[in-house]
């Protein structure tokens, strides 16, 4: 038994119970929704809860259990994704009122690979327009659970907040300039952000195609493994998902951090950021050696100009993803989002070219570093959970701009997998995170070096009172 309610179980943990039938499928599915229908009306992290088709997903699961039939962790466990993976038959609206009742023709690779695994689909996600930076001003955001003040993260808040706050066991979200990373971070959860080819794109809205990345938020490097093992691999509707053989995530994440040489730049990564920030890694540094790790002094290539040069990027690809509506119903269209594609717009070939050299170069820079050490160490932010007010000012700071994305943005330019970890709270409540780089396709050794992390320490255990 567990010494915590049902819905703050982890994923593995509430499957194992399922499985072992000393839990229905059904049972846990009610309990979630009941906690949905009495929570989320202050949250607001669903945008739509599928409560019939999550009710007969489930019976389907007690009854293939009841006949032998087995399909993994995910199995009678719900889950919920972000509202831009389609769901055939189920409204998909992307955060934006333009697409308010989009019904997709046919369902995300992903979450037929979630159907396929047995996981138990609770609804779609809130997220911010279009998966770039703000809310819609018509949208109410989702409240962080830790604290009203704090920001919930773009643009899987959602995700973040339903994961943190007991309403789904795991979820989904997408990353492309931090996407999983700054949710996780700001509600104190973990992230996993697979190396670009990792996961099948199709049926997912575009941000921007070349830099979005699919991947789980859950409440452990083991849980995230676990939906990371069910969603990855080559898909022939996306043929950028690349032919490598799936690894079994979780059968090698217990070898320990003994002897990995772990990369450290303490100019970028401890200096550059503010006082709460800079303790809470230092704390995370001393505890991977007590763990054995080996802590190796690196130079990381310089993010400023990846920083700045992911904006341009983005909006370029942002643009062609949303020719069709965008400028002929410009006026639907949000502030932040119209922004982003005016910039795309206006950008010129050679511009953008000079852009893509750059961006091939710090990728080659990073990949060149990654093959020296294991892992990288780094924060989220430069700032210790950022407050909603905070937030409303950052982009008009050039400085609070660079400290705010040069952790997360390089690694969407590069396609490098990450796992973001809690690992402390503000003084003000507020959690507060750090993230491991490792190697392309190696997010195996994330889940590792995670699930060491979270072996001697207790910050993934931490719920908000709700």
């Amino acid at each position: 038994m567990t010494d915590h309610p049902l819905h703050f179980d982890g994923l593995i943990e509430v499957g194992r119970r399922i499985q072992s039938r000393e839990l229905s499928a059904v049972e846990v599915t009610r309990t979630m929704l009941e906690r949905i229908d009495s929570v989320d009306t202050t949250l607001n992290s669903f945008v739509t809860v599928m409560a019939d088709s999550a009710l007969e997903q489930a019976a389907q699961a007690d009854r293939d259990l009841a006949a032998g039939i087995h399909k993994g962790p995910l199995q009678g466990v719900p889950v919920a994704v972000k509202d831009l993976l389609w769901t055939a038959g189920t409204r998909t609206t992307h955060g934006m009122p333009l697409h308010r009742d989009h019904v997709p023709r046919e369902t995300a690779s992903v979450v037929t690979r979630l159907d396929q695994a047995g996981a138990v689909l609770l609804g779609k996600l809130q997220q911010t327009e279009g998966a770039f930076a703000d809310h819609h001003p018509d949208i109410t955001p989702p409240t962080n659970p830790w604290g009203e003040a704090l920001w919930s993260g773009a643009s899987s808040s959602g995700s973040g907040v339903a994961t943190a706050a007991g309403l789904c066991f795991g979820s989904l979200g997408t990353d492309t300039g931090g996407s999983i990373r700054f949710p996780s971070a700001a509600n104190g959860v973990t992230g996993l952000k697979p190396s670009w080819g990792r996961v099948s794109r199709h049926g997912a809205f575009e941000l921007a195609a070349s830099m979005d990345h699919i991947g789980p938020i859950a409440r452990s490097a083991a849980d995230a493994g676990a939906l990371l093992g069910v969603i990855a691999g080559a898909d022939e509707r996306d043929p950028t998902a690349v032919p490598l053989a799936v690894p079994d995530y979780l059968a090698g994440m217990t070898r320990g951090l003994k002897g990995l040489r772990i990369g450290l730049d303490p100019h970028w990564a401890i200096e550059a950021v503010d006082n709460e920030t800079r303790g809470v890694l230092e704390q995370v540094v001393s505890t991977l050696g007590q763990l054995g790790a080996v802590i190796e002094e690196i130079d990381f290539p310089d993010t400023q100009q990846a920083v700045f040069d992911w904006a341009p990027l983005c909006g370029v690809e942002t643009a062609v993803a949303h020719a069709e509506t965008f400028p002929s119903q410009r006026e639907a269209y949000g502030p932040g989002l119209a922004g982003l594609i005016d910039l795309g717009r206006a950008q010129s070939a050679m511009d953008h070219q000079q852009r893509l050299l750059r961006r091939a170069e710090f990728k080659g820079r990073v990949d060149r570093l990654l093959a020296s050490i294991d892992l990288l160490i780094a924060p989220v932010t430069a700032y210790a959970a950022p407050s909603m007010a905070f937030m409303e000012k950052f982009g008009e700071d050039e400085a609070l701009f660079s400290g705010m994305l040069r952790y997360t943005c390089p690694f969407d330019l590069s396609g490098h997998p990450t796992i973001t970890l809690p690992a402390g709270f503000s003084q003000q409540g507020g959690p507060i995170a750090f993230q491991f780089i490792a190697p392309m396709f190696n997010e195996a050794m994330l889940v590792r070096a995670g699930w060491a992390f979270q072996q001697v320490t207790d910050w993934h255990r931490r719920h908000p009172e709700l």
